[in-house]
């Protein structure tokens, strides 16, 4: 399957109200990441450059209650389901499969090159835009292909708005394969987990998972192509949530690879890993591009109020532009 080069547009600067206070979206850069918050308070840690990750992430992500709505990383014995403590690590992209490499898995690195636009900050939105190469496992110094990363914080009246906006191109043809394990994945912290059992020593979460369609929990949404999803529960009193939204202009509707234990993925690649049809092979040929576009909204509230997603969904189209 060949794509064509895709443009960016001009993006919409979208205001948290008309007459309210714009917060200030700060970026202050450290070893190997970027520290983000909003009005001097922590939103999440954007990391690049890991020993033992070898992909970039974001960990530690807060809604606007202050609530931390990713499993703490590393997880914590006794307070976290310890499964997966380097695939897992807050909110990040990768694949089981690009020309086989498998940098879900950490089997192949994606390496961080530059910023081609560096980290800045600015009332009500922020962002940066980095380049990466994600590297041949055979041959560690060829790259299979290149993704320019653009991310942008918004606040909105919904919550915090996460663009993640990735480019793919090469010098060479490279194709993605079909697994559950490709496309953009978020952790949730333990309390907001689906899973009504205890397991791990750990109580039953507080969470539910629901579609756009109205689907809930694993046993519905799994292998589903809603337009977005919510992942939410309490913590501590307190309504919390991450809703992952798909752009309506993505190559093809993502299908939701999510778990009561707390895990949920856009993967628009799987088509029969989720039993939707043949084999996918999506290839991108030299002067061709592949763009996936996904809204992350991190929200929060007090005890039993919901955001309105259906709106949420219009605002971040609206600020992603075409």
């Amino acid at each position: 399957m060949a794509l064509a080069l895709c443009s960016r547009s001009d993006r919409v600067s979208m205001a948290a109200g008309d007459d309210a206070h714009l917060p200030d979206v700060a970026f202050v850069n450290e070893p190997g990441g970027v520290a983000i918050s909003i009005d001097d308070k922590p939103f999440a840690n954007f990391v690049y450059a890991d020993e033992k990750i070898t992909r970039p992430y974001f960990a530690h992500v807060r809604a606007p209650n202050g609530v931390q709505v990713t499993r703490t990383h590393p997880p914590v014995a006794g307070s976290d389901p310890i499964d997966h403590p380097e695939f897992h690590p807050g909110v990040w992209m990768s694949f089981g499969d690009v020309n086989g490499a498998d940098s879900w898995r950490l089997k192949a690195p994606v390496r961080f090159e530059r910023f081609v636009e560096e980290p800045h900050g600015g009332a009500g939105e922020g962002g940066f835009v980095a380049r990466f190469v994600h590297a041949d496992p055979k041959n560690p110094t060829a790259a299979i292909c290149h993704e320019d990363l653009r991310c942008e914080v918004h606040a909105t009246p919904e919550g915090t708005l996460l663009l993640w906006d990735s480019t793919f191109t090469g010098d060479r043809e490279f194709a993605f394969g079909d697994q559950e394990e490709m496309g953009l994945g978020v952790r949730l912290a333990t309390p907001l987990r689906a899973e009504q059992v205890s397991k791990q020593g750990l109580p039953a979460g507080h969470g539910e998972i629901v579609s756009a369609e109205g689907k809930r929990n694993e046993a519905e949404v799994w292998g589903t192509a809603p337009k977005w999803c919510d992942y939410r529960g309490e913590v501590d009193g307190q309504s919390a949530g991450v809703a992952m939204m798909c752009h309506p202009e993505n190559f093809r509707p993502s299908w939701f690879h999510v778990r009561d234990y707390g895990l949920m993925v856009a993967n628009p690649f799987g088509r029969s890993a989720f039993d939707q049809g043949e084999p996918s092979r999506v290839t991108v040929a030299p002067g061709e591009a592949l763009r996936l576009r996904y809204g992350v909204l991190v929200h929060g509230a007090t005890a039993g109020e919901n955001v309105d997603l259906d709106r949420a969904f219009e605002r971040y189209v609206e600020i992603a532009g075409e």
